[in-house]
């Protein structure tokens, strides 16, 4: 019994990992969709409750990171590189981080959603949780690259665009909008979104080196 419970240290705990991270992969693909379906919401009331489900769902993520981490310590042999692991959970961790706090910026500075640069950054979100989401779930069996590196070039390309939007918006803003609080308000906000987007790349950025390492 005692020479089995050694031997289980040394046995490799892809199902483990790679059940995690899928889980997680999946949380973050539910917050890009929230953070849309909160932005077209023009309710108050509703668009809080949709927070507060944002909020449940970063929750539960951090709940996933952590249960990745303490598998990390416990286990010697891990299905990629020890770092790389930490490293993907920590780059997804920080996507839903940075999805809750816009939705929170937006509920907490009561600020109208209806705006073209949050609704275009929003469906910029929503599309590279999604991919994020498609990368991820191969990473088991690494068997089609290039519906992984397709997925990787689209993440690439949302944050490029979201790049974009955010400087359109906020030559927009200042052209547009004479309430400075205002100003002060939805450029915050845009600088979150925009920030979401570059997680989403540096998710993609660990997933590329992991499939370069062991493809």
């Amino acid at each position: 019994m005692a020479f089995q419970s050694f031997l289980q240290l040394f046995t490799p705990k892809d199902r483990v990992f790679y059940s995690l991270f899928e889980q997680v992969a999946d949380s973050v693909a539910k917050m890009g969709k929230l953070m849309k379906e909160a932005v077209a919401e023009p309710d108050a009331d509703k668009r809080a409750a949709i927070s507060s489900q944002v909020e449940d769902q970063e929750h539960v993520n951090d709940d996933l990171t952590h249960r990745i981490f303490t598998e990390l310590g416990r286990n010697f042999i891990t299905p990629f590189d020890r770092e790389d692991i930490h490293y993907l959970a920590s780059s997804l961790d920080d996507i839903c981080d940075y999805i809750y706090a816009a939705v929170k910026k937006i509920n907490f500075y009561k600020v109208n959603p209806n705006d073209t640069g949050i609704q275009k950054l929003a469906d910029l979100i929503d599309q590279g949780a999604m991919q994020i989401q498609i990368a991820v779930k191969e990473l088991r069996n690494m068997r089609d690259m290039r519906k992984i590196t397709d997925a990787l070039v689209k993440v690439n390309s949302i944050e490029n665009q979201a790049d974009d939007i955010f400087d359109l918006s906020i030559e927009r803003l200042f052209e547009s909008e004479p309430d400075a609080k205002e100003v002060i308000k939805k450029r915050e906000i845009y600088q979150v979104m925009e920030i979401v987007t570059d997680k989403c790349e540096d998710a993609a950025n660990v997933i590329e080196s992991i499939i370069i390492k062991y493809a």
